[in-house]
């Protein structure tokens, strides 16, 4: 506390000082460097007053740790004290425990004697001082154990002084250390002290060195100052004079910004307006010539026969699962509905079809692209439309669809009732269906009374070189109840199974072939178009699949007549000689769609998610490969001349029927063959009744 006093009075002296100081008078020098030099002096002056009161606080701290220690050693000394008292205690305790027992045995040692000259007395005398003679011993004997427990007492009390005196020694011991400690700290704040006021003098000189000699170099300065500042008065007054100046051209100058604003802004816009009316204009023209330009295309693909090829994308599905694998790969061209990106393996890859559909493309939107092609087979011709791709694609859905949204099957025959209803007053039509498939190599009959009963593909013996499948059932429809019925037929008889990819997974090619045959009531004209609608099995990896046993059989033959067609489509595109048509039923049983008497349509259907881009990518480069196919114009199947009797019976017996009539597919020459059933009915054969090609 006397050296806290003495630190305060010291300060209170360096204040007055520094009072005395600012309180010198001073000729005001108003943004001059020397004025600088002041204030950055008393800012490093407060700077010191602020060292000097943290080391006043660190001083409190100091003298509050230096009481907590003597308090401390206090609580020691008295604890100290109480335990010296009780020790003095537990000593007089045992001093008179002590006593207590050394008297007990002394007088213990005074009764012996006669009591062993009692014993040797009562040994002489009679049997009625026995007894009292044993009760004397047992008393004895009580008085040793007594003996015997007060010195083990006076042991254990000897044990607690021991202990007591080793206390102490440890009490001393701590107390030693505590002021040794007491000692310690008391010596390092003097030293700590004796620094800070060290530190605090020789602060307070520097400063006062410094302040002396700066005040010096500012006073001296100041007389130059005020000298430099008489011989800047006129250069003052210029610059007094050109701030007005351009002080009154800024006022004007935000109006003459805000007209050169206007000016420019609409200069600007009536240059945007320009180049979006040319945008727009250069857009229509760019989207026309894209239309005529695919119009040409088509036509010239119509004109050199081409297969055509269009694309559609499967949405993605809860099937597909979650995570980066069920990730969307597929993009599309949002001015040009012909081009598909494939982003397979980080690259992307571009398609050019005819067509390409997304997933959200309706049936009927794919319908209409298709429904050119169909009405065709009303005019005569042959129309082949085929589906392919990967198991799963969507393919059975894209040409059977189902009931509540039909496929390319039943809008087909229904585009075809309505067409020949518009034409009935000047033709007279016949629409026959037959379905068939080709499962494991083998060519079975869908709506034959047998389904499992093997057919095989002939040459018809006319020398035509078109191909007919004898027994194949042909059932003549009238009505959409009709195709119902025959579609639920067939679709009875369709093989499906389950695997790792596709619930409903296809196991065979289906094949549904509508045959039109129309009359010209007023010139006999006769006219027979086929349409010829395939629903490819998909192919499919086995290691994906899970396929095992008869599955594996069946995958192995779906993938061999997938791989003749893709070396029929080689061939035909390479304009070979030999088309190996002949190495699968397949490719056998569409050798009239790819021969160039058809026009063929390829609907390739993909998967859009990133674990199928492989079969994607396969799927369409195939399409790219079919597209490029020339089969040369389709031609169209006339007759002209007039019926025999039986025909023209036949065709109004036929005509007049309500209900669906079935007849097998037959070599020329031969009767047709009956089959019973609840959608059958037996027609009379016909004396020249012709092969129905595929």
């Amino acid at each position: 506390m006397v050296e806290n006093e003495r630190l305060r009075q010291e300060m209170r002296r360096c204040e007055a000082e520094l009072q005395e100081l600012r309180a010198k008078p001073a000729a005001p020098c108003t943004g001059c460097e020397h004025s600088q030099e002041s204030a950055q002096l008393r800012d490093r002056l407060s700077q010191l007053q602020l060292e000097v009161a943290e080391n006043k606080g660190l001083l409190s701290e100091l003298n509050l740790e230096v009481q907590q220690k003597t308090d401390r050693l206090a609580e020691v000394e008295l604890r100290l004290k109480d335990c010296l008292a009780e020790k003095a205690q537990e000593e007089e305790r045992l001093s008179r425990r002590l006593r207590d027992s050394h008297e007990t045995i002394a007088s213990l040692r005074a009764q012996s004697p006669p009591i062993k000259y009692v014993i040797k007395t009562v040994e002489v005398e009679s049997s009625k001082t026995k007894q009292a003679l044993s009760e004397s011993q047992a008393r004895n004997q009580h008085l040793q154990e007594q003996v015997a427990m007060q010195r083990q007492v006076l042991k254990e009390m000897e044990q607690q002084l021991q202990s007591s005196h080793q206390l102490t020694a440890q009490l001393r011991a701590q107390i030693a250390m505590y002021e040794s400690e007491l000692e310690r700290a008391h010596g390092q704040m003097l030293e700590e002290m004796q620094s800070l006021e060290e530190d605090k003098n020789r602060a307070i000189e520097e400063a006062f060195a410094r302040a002396q000699v700066e005040m010096k170099a500012v006073h001296e300065n100041l007389a130059g100052v005020r000298t430099n500042l008489l011989t800047l008065q006129p250069a003052l007054r210029t610059l007094t004079n050109d701030y007005n100046g351009l002080k009154r051209q800024v006022r004007g100058f935000p109006l003459l910004l805000q007209e050169a604003l206007k000016s420019v802004k609409a200069e600007i816009g009536q240059a945007i307006e320009e180049v979006n009316s040319n945008n727009q204009e250069l857009l229509r023209k760019y989207r026309r010539e894209l239309q005529l330009r695919k119009k040409c295309h088509n036509e010239l693909v119509r004109l050199k026969g081409n297969i055509r090829v269009i694309a559609r994308v499967r949405p993605v599905t809860k099937e597909d699962g979650e995570g980066p694998e069920a990730t969307n790969a597929v993009t599309f061209d949002p001015d040009d509905d012909s081009i598909i990106h494939l982003l397979h393996k980080g690259k992307p890859v571009s398609f050019e079809l005819d067509k390409v559909f997304s997933s959200q493309a309706s049936q009927q939107d794919v319908f209409q692209e298709v429904q050119a092609l169909i009405t065709s087979c009303i005019d005569g011709f042959n129309v082949c439309i085929f589906a392919y791709g990967q198991t799963g694609a969507g393919k059975t859905y894209t040409m059977e669809g189902t009931p509540e949204n039909p496929g390319i099957n039943q809008r087909a025959l229904r585009l075809l009732f309505s067409e020949v209803q518009e034409k009935a007053s000047d033709w007279e039509y016949t629409i026959t269906v037959s379905a068939a498939e080709i499962y494991n190599e083998v060519l079975r009959d869908l709506l034959g009374q047998e389904p499992q009963e093997k057919l095989e593909i002939r040459l018809c013996p006319d020398g035509s070189g078109q191909l007919y499948v004898p027994g194949l059932t042909e059932f003549q429809v009238q009505s959409v109840e009709d195709i119902n019925k025959v579609f639920e037929f067939g679709h009875t008889n369709r093989t499906t199974e389950f695997t790792n990819l596709n619930e409903h997974s296809s196991r065979s090619h289906a094949l549904l072939i509508v045959t039109v045959r129309g009359v010209d009531c007023s010139t006999g004209l006769r006219t027979t178009g086929k349409l010829n609608l395939v629903d490819l099995a998909g192919s499919e990896r086995v290691g994906k699949s899970g396929a095992e046993g008869s599955r594996l059989r069946e995958a192995q033959h779906i993938n061999k007549s997938l791989s003749a067609l893709g070396d029929v489509i080689a061939a035909l595109r390479s304009r070979q000689g030999h088309v190996p048509f002949r190495n699968s039923k397949l490719t056998y049983l569409l050798q009239d769609s790819l021969s160039g008497d058809s026009k063929t349509l390829m609907v390739v259907q993909v998967s859009p998610v990133e674990k199928n881009t492989s079969e994607t990518l396969y799927s369409l480069k195939f399409a790219e490969r079919v597209r490029s196919v020339e089969l040369g114009p389709g031609s169209r199947r006339t007759e002209l001349g007039s019926w025999s009797s039986q025909e023209h019976l036949e065709w109004e017996s036929a005509c007049q029927t309500p209900q669906p009539s079935a007849r097998a597919h037959s070599a020329p020459g031969s009767g047709t063959t009956s089959r019973p059933g609840s959608i059958r009915r037996k027609l009379q054969p016909s004396g020249k009744s012709r092969p129905l090609p595929v």
